[in-house]
């Protein structure tokens, strides 16, 4: 494979040395940049976009040349699985996403299958994968990704977004038994995914759970995050002679960021509900730290963009082990020179940190 050019990154990920501090964002690629609306207009469509392997490379290296961006990440949705298994997925015009067959009961649970050949039912996604490996050329190491067990499934359940989560949690609190099966399936068939995206060239995985944060410690423990626990058990560690970090990200998780360490994953994702200090405090050296700005910052003005990034660096201070990062993905009105500005502040401010 091309030789990485720059790997900060992943030596981040892995608490090792390094310069500066790296940075990218989520949704980096993505409304905010004219250049992906319009490749996206190209493509006709949100769905087609992520279907086509080089369009999907085309937008995942845009933020690489307009941001200079320490990582890109796959540009894909993280519902392609549940499609996969079955379901009928669309994206309506400035709506979310809608399943219009929802899971309703025990027997719609036992009708899915375990995805256990991604190659075959999200080759279009192996393919993107391997295609934007191709076209980076060893410039930035390449993210995957994928949706939580319990965050795909409340889109399953739910048919689509939700305010209160009322028939995900009816079914989980009422019965159990269907959830787990529903849980389990979606667990396997991500492990079996993740490890796809990895055999095909992603350099590091991101567990995206979205929506773990809406349970009590007791529900979260039982629905999300043992479910997290079952992929990482399964997710190959090492490929082409280097580690594969792990990235967990539970969104309004904050106060469980021990347990969450207890997983084996390699970086643990903040939102901005905590310091980053006292999130470094609580984990110590266990885990590496991924974030934490507030993604609505980017609407304030340079000025102050750069004083909040310096802010969080100084607060996570001298020492290895962080990947700096928005708290949750970009907003679609930031203007682009916020953003051009939020990831140059942090090349230049973070330098210090790594004498």
């Amino acid at each position: 494979m091309t030789e990485l050019k720059n790997d900060l990154f992943l030596r981040a990920c892995l608490r090792e040395d390094v310069e500066r501090t790296p940075v990218w964002m989520m949704r980096q690629a993505g409304r905010y940049l004219p250049e992906y609306r319009a490749t996206r207009e190209k493509a006709g469509g949100f769905l087609n976009l992520c279907r086509s392997p080089e369009l999907c490379s085309e937008v995942t290296l845009q933020p690489i040349d307009i941001l200079d961006a320490d990582a890109a990440i796959l540009f894909s949705d993280i519902l392609v699985v549940p499609e996969a298994m079955g379901m009928d997925l669309s994206f309506g015009a400035g709506e979310g996403p809608k399943f219009s067959d929802p899971v309703t009961c025990r027997a719609d649970v036992e009708k899915i299958p375990v995805l256990d050949d991604p190659s075959r039912e999200l080759g279009y996604v192996m393919d993107a994968v391997s295609t934007i490996r191709r076209d980076l050329n060893g410039r930035v190491p390449l993210i995957g990704f994928t949706g939580s067990p319990w965050t795909l499934a409340t889109y399953m359940v739910e048919g689509g977004g939700s305010k209160n989560f009322s028939k995900v949690k009816a079914m989980a609190f009422n019965e159990p038994e269907t959830m787990h099966m529903l849980l389990e399936k979606l667990a396997d068939s991500v492990a079996a995914y993740l490890n796809g995206q990895i055999a095909n060239g992603a350099q590091a995985v991101q567990i995206f759970d979205t929506w773990g944060g809406i349970l009590s410690t007791s529900a979260y423990n039982e629905f999300s995050l043992q479910y997290m626990q079952r992929i990482i058990d399964q997710l190959t560690r090492e490929h082409e002679g280097r580690k594969v970090p792990v990235i967990l990200y539970s969104k309004g998780g904050m106060g469980w960021l021990e347990t969450m360490a207890d997983t084996g994953c390699d970086v643990l994702g903040l939102d901005w509900s905590i310091d980053i200090d006292v999130a470094k405090a609580r984990v110590g050296d266990r885990v590496a730290l991924q974030g934490n700005m507030d993604p609505t910052m980017l609407y304030a003005n340079p000025k102050r963009i750069r004083a909040e990034v310096k802010d969080i660096l100084a607060r996570f201070g001298h020492g290895n082990g962080h990947v700096f990062n928005l708290g949750h993905g970009i907003t679609p009105d930031v203007p682009k020179d916020h953003a051009i500005e939020f990831f140059r502040a942090v090349r230049e401010e973070s330098v210090q940190y790594h004498q």
